[in-house]
C-alpha cells in the first residue's frame, strides 16, 4: 500500500445510498506485520444546502455528511440556524439537478414560505458561487479544499511499537478530559512515540487548529518530522489540516472516513486508524511504517478503489 508519486487518487464520486465503502488495509501488531485485508469505512460526502424563499435557489452552506436522511439534515440545519423560524415555513425539500444530468444527490433545496425578509448573506457559510444545480461530490470537494496543498516532506519512519502507545500518552496529557470526559485532543509526537505539545477543545477541529497555531507561532511548520495524534476519528477536514501543516503521519484512535482515505492517498499522507495497545490499521502511506525504523522491503499493496 502506498500513496506516493504516480498514484492516482481514489475516485470520490458519490453513490447512493452507499453509507459505507470497502477499502484495503494493512494491519500491524505492536511488533509484527499481520498482513493486508479488507475493511469498510463510513462514507463522507459533501452536501450543499440551498434555499429558495421565492426568488430562486441560492446556496447557504456546504457540510460533509454520511449520505442518508438528507432532507432531515437540511430541515434540522435550517431550524437550528434560524433560516426557518418555524417548521411550517419549510414548504418542501427536494434534490436538485438540471434536466438531462445525472442526479448526484449532493444538493438539496429548501423551499421556504413566509420569508420575504430572507437575507442570504446572513446565513451563507462555506459557499462557492455556482450557477448550475447539479454539483458532483468531486467538484464540491475541489472547492472545499484548502488552496496550495502540498505533499508532506521529510524522511520520517516510525515503528508500529512506537505508535501503539500514542493514545495512552495523549490521554495522560488531557486534564480537561480527565475532569469532564467532554473534550477532544490533538497531540504532536516524535518517531520515538514521545508526545509533546497537546491541546484540548470541545471541538476536534479546534484542537487540531490550536496545535497547528502553536507550531506556527513557534516557527515549527512544516511539521515534517512529527506525528499528529487525534483522540477521535479521522475525517476529511483533519486529514486536510494535517497535510497543510506538513505532518507526514496522522494517527487516530478511531476510524477514518472514505474521503479521509482518498485525500491521504492523493497527497502521500500516512493515515493510521484504530490505534490500540495491541495493533493498528494503515489506510494509506504504509511505506513510512517499518518494524525497526529502516526501510521496509515488501511489495506495495494495490491502491484502494474508494468509490463512495
Amino acid at each position: 500500500m502506498s500513496g506516493g508519486d504516480g498514484d492516482a487518487p481514489p475516485d470520490v464520486r458519490p453513490a447512493r445510498p452507499g453509507r459505507t465503502v470497502p477499502v484495503p488495509v494493512e494491519r500491524w501488531g505492536a511488533t509484527a506485520h499481520r498482513g493486508p485485508g479488507p475493511d469498510e469505512v463510513v462514507t463522507e460526502e459533501p452536501l450543499e444546502i440551498r434555499v429558495d424563499a421565492g426568488h430562486g435557489s441560492v446556496p447557504v452552506a456546504i457540510t460533509l455528511r454520511t449520505p442518508g436522511h438528507d432532507f432531515e439534515l437540511a430541515a434540522g440545519f435550517a431550524l437550528a440556524e434560524g433560516i426557518a423560524r418555524r417548521p411550517e415555513e419549510i414548504r418542501g425539500i427536494r434534490y436538485c439537478a438540471p434536466p438531462g444530468t445525472e442526479q448526484e444527490f449532493n444538493v438539496v433545496t429548501l423551499d421556504l414560505a413566509g420569508r420575504s425578509d430572507f437575507d442570504v448573506e446572513r446565513f451563507r457559510r462555506n459557499v462557492f458561487t455556482n450557477s448550475s444545480c447539479g454539483v458532483c461530490g468531486k467538484a464540491t470537494l475541489d472547492r472545499l479544499r484548502t488552496e496550495g496543498l502540498r505533499r508532506p516532506g521529510g524522511a520520517l519512519r516510525v515503528a508500529p511499537g512506537r505508535l501503539v502507545g500514542l493514545p495512552e500518552a495523549l490521554r495522560r496529557a488531557q486534564p480537561l478530559f480527565a475532569r469532564t470526559g467532554g473534550s477532544h485532543a490533538t497531540g504532536v509526537a516524535d518517531a520515538e512515540g514521545r508526545v509533546g505539545l497537546v491541546r484540548e477543545d470541545v471541538g476536534r477541529h479546534n484542537a487540531f487548529d490550536k496545535v497547528v497555531g502553536r507550531l506556527a507561532l513557534d516557527d515549527g511548520l512544516p511539521a515534517s518530522n512529527a506525528i499528529a495524534v487525534v483522540s477521535g476519528r479521522a475525517s476529511f477536514e483533519l486529514v486536510q489540516k494535517a497535510i497543510v501543516a506538513g505532518f507526514p503521519v496522522l494517527a487516530a484512535v478511531g476510524a477514518p472516513s472514505h474521503l479521509a482515505v482518498a485525500l491521504a492517498w492523493e497527497y502521500g499522507l500516512t493515515l493510521v486508524g484504530f490505534v490500540r495497545p495491541d495493533g493498528l490499521s494503515i489506510y494509506a502511506g504504509a511505506e513510512r511504517l517499518v518494524p525497526d525504523g529502516t526501510a521496509l522491503e515488501r511489495p506495495a499493496s494495490p491502491r484502494p478503489a474508494v468509490t463512495g
